[in-house]
């Protein structure tokens, strides 16, 4: 057999197919081992991503300056619930929130919690105090009543299962304070 210009004999051209397929199994085996790194690569790669635990973990730390407001993590989706004190301090942790490796979006569930206004209390001058008393205890006999600064002082005596009627009637009048000084019976 003549190849490339060389006369090979029937032992040679033997070895030549056994080369031949010593090729072929090598280039099959290179093949397999390619696959089997990409294979392990691509596992590798999933496994190594930012676990929920570590986001959790780090988005905790970031709302750490942020009280009321708390954190959930699912497949780094991170939901924030809770009261923030206003709407920068609500943004302000979800801005925060949204720096942390790992995270894919942000839900911001957080409410913002309405400054409590107080108000003012109202007492009644002592003279309209008075008036408003006296009228109060006319159906309550034994009773008596003084009004000094605000605070209504009462004496004398009171049946026991009375003395809720009487005391909703004064407080109605808006007294700094009701002195209760009754003997009951």
């Amino acid at each position: 057999m003549v190849l490339y210009g060389m006369v090979l004999t029937s032992w040679d051209y033997s070895l030549f197919l056994n080369n031949k397929l010593f090729f072929m199994k090598k280039n099959w085996l290179f093949k397999m081992f390619v696959l089997t790194c990409i294979t392990l690569l691509s596992f590798t790669m999933y496994s190594c991503g930012v676990k929920d635990s570590d986001i959790q973990k780090n988005v905790n730390e970031k709302l750490s300056s942020t009280p009321g407001i708390s954190a959930s993590v699912t497949d780094g989706v991170v939901t924030l619930s809770g009261q923030a004190s206003d709407d920068n301090a609500k943004t302000s942790a979800e801005t925060n929130v949204k720096t942390v490796k790992g995270v894919k979006s942000v839900i911001n569930n957080a409410m913002v919690t309405p400054p409590v206004v107080d108000a003012p209390v109202t007492i009644n001058p002592d003279e309209t105090l008075m008036m408003s008393a006296k009228d109060a205890i006319k159906d309550f006999e034994g009773v008596n009543a003084s009004v000094t600064d605000g605070v209504i002082t009462l004496t004398g005596t009171l049946k026991r299962s009375r003395l809720q009627n009487l005391m909703q009637a004064l407080n109605t009048l808006k007294p700094k304070k009701i002195n209760n000084q009754l003997t009951l019976q």
